[in-house]
């Protein structure tokens, strides 16, 4: 049985948990939370990566889009305005989980509409960080 290799796709502003609105966002790190995600999770060869630039998420969804067994993909704010970012995920091969902290729908009517649904695997809102390791789960 070979190991199945997942990346966690975070976008903007996702670099400021543990700082940024702690009332929505809570008050640890990703990065602090990326290695327990690792430590419970041995068997999967787990990535993460982040950008708060659109052009780079896209580069990434397209470098990995082919060859990993599965993107959970937390676009953030380019989620309600990004047609390019829901492009490159319905171009590429390997399925999506698009992820989001808060619960979108109770928060600004902006935050309602997501380019990425309609291409992704699924959705997964408003667990705080554990709407991750459900995402993770679903790829098991």
């Amino acid at each position: 049985m070979h190991m199945k290799k997942l990346i966690i796709i975070n976008g903007p502003n996702i670099n400021l948990l543990g700082k940024r609105e702690p009332e929505i966002y809570g008050n640890q790190t990703f990065q602090d939370y990326f290695k327990t995600l690792q430590l419970k999770f041995p068997n999967v060869e787990l990535e993460h990566y982040q950008s708060n630039i659109e052009g780079e998420i896209i580069n990434k969804l397209q470098k990995v889009g082919f060859s990993y067994s599965g993107i959970i993909l937390n676009a953030a704010a380019y989620t309600h305005t990004s047609v390019g970012i829901a492009d490159a995920v319905k171009a590429i091969k390997t399925p999506v989980i698009e992820v989001h902290i808060s619960n979108t729908f109770s928060r600004e009517a902006f935050r309602h509409q997501s380019y990425i649904s309609p291409n992704a695997k699924g959705v997964i809102l408003g667990f705080g960080l554990q709407s991750y390791q459900l995402a993770l789960q679903s790829f098991l």
